[in-house]
């Protein structure tokens, strides 16, 4: 993207109805124009949370919302997707992954509903065939990464645009700052980038749209909402958390980079030795074959996958903690027992609000930041 691209991103807006049918000036970026969505806010496909009711509010209010397939079971999913369009009027956007069983299923489903689907967000992405046919649909393919040379295979194998993330985000996260990595991104790709990491206002998304980005993309910010499915004794972690020093990254949990709240769980992952981490990581993979409905072979066939992405054998065998100690304090509500992660900006946030409210209060704050800029 070249300097003019980002002027006229900075420059542009537009009057929309806002709350209460009340007009309101409002940013208007290629991102609005992509996804169909009235602002430039996306709220990502967090696994167990982005479910239909967080997504439509999410839409409902403006942003765009992606609904986490990827924890759905996979006769669960096409369910998933029509509650969620039963809920909103709104197109939506849906994440799965390769490596997850049903993958093709999951991939038919939102062809199905392509009329309901604008989008598909992914980490690893789908392969050429599958990408082909998103194409022909007119579904927009949005990967997620961590690293500019992510983004740049991401756009040779056909994403229409990035969610580049910087180490203030929460789950497995990179090193390099937002600051550094969005921008970097940026001038490395031909597509629209949207910054992820450290994003919670009106502030942030004029910083964001400086750095060239045309828009961003929130987790924590969503999770601590009163539309999240989250369990209040883990929302209530979350708004207690007051210091960026105890929002850390660890390898602890499942051998890669993580940034999780510290917690009684973290404390004692961290101080124990490789074979009862190892133990433990077969306990958690019997169970994440229980909650996602795997079979034994689904789970040889996903730990295939990610050594041939390079884990180590352990990290192999670790990969399977994540999503049983996230259900364990999102759904079960017993955030002292599971995992906790999180975005730095999480000791930034000191109250639940509506999917509404946020959004509204960063749009407002956003253009009361660029009228400032420029008058």
């Amino acid at each position: 993207m070249d300097s003019s691209s980002t002027d006229s991103t900075l420059t542009q807006s537009a009057s929309t109805a806002g709350p209460n049918g009340t007009s309101n000036k409002v940013l208007s970026t290629q991102l609005c124009e992509l996804l169909g969505c009235r602002y430039p806010i996306i709220q990502t496909a967090m696994g167990y949370v982005a479910l239909p009711e967080l997504v439509a509010a999410t839409c409902n209010a403006g942003g765009f919302g992606f609904l986490a397939a990827v924890t759905i079971p996979i006769e669960e999913v096409e369910a998933a997707v029509l509650k969620t369009a039963s809920l909103t009027n709104h197109r939506f956007g849906v994440n799965f992954h390769m490596f997850t069983p049903g993958a093709d299923k999951i991939a038919d489903i939102i062809l199905k509903h392509k009329d309901k689907v604008a989008a598909v967000s992914y980490g690893r992405g789908p392969n050429p065939e599958m990408i082909a046919r998103f194409k022909q649909a007119g579904i927009a393919l949005i990967p997620t990464v961590g690293k500019t040379q992510h983004a740049i295979k991401a756009v040779k194998i056909g994403a229409d645009a990035i969610v580049v993330q910087g180490g203030e985000g929460g789950g497995h996260t990179g090193s390099a700052p937002t600051s550094i990595i969005v921008p970097q991104t940026v001038d490395a790709v031909d597509v629209p980038v949207i910054a992820a990491g450290g994003f919670k206002d009106g502030r942030g998304l004029v910083a964001a749209l400086a750095y060239g980005a045309v828009g961003i993309a929130m987790g924590t910010r969503f999770l601590m909402t009163t539309d999240s499915p989250v369990a209040m004794a883990a929302k209530q972690r979350y708004v207690e958390v007051d210091d960026t020093d105890k929002i850390l990254v660890t390898h602890a949990l499942d051998g890669m980079p993580l940034r999780l709240i510290q917690n009684e769980l973290l404390a004692k992952l961290e101080g124990q030795g490789r074979a009862r981490a190892l133990l433990f990581a077969l306990i958690n993979g019997w169970q994440c074959r229980k909650i996602t409905g795997m079979s034994i072979l689904d789970l040889l066939k996903s730990a295939l996958v990610f050594r041939n992405d390079g884990l180590t054998a352990t990290q192999t065998l670790m990969s399977a903690n994540a999503p049983v100690l996230y259900s364990k304090t999102w759904v079960e509500g017993k955030p002292a027992e599971g995992a906790l992660p999180g975005g730095q900006i999480a000791a930034a946030i000191d109250e639940l609000e509506s999917c509404e409210a946020v959004i509204q209060a960063i749009m407002q704050e956003a253009q009361q930041r660029l009228d400032a800029l420029t008058n």
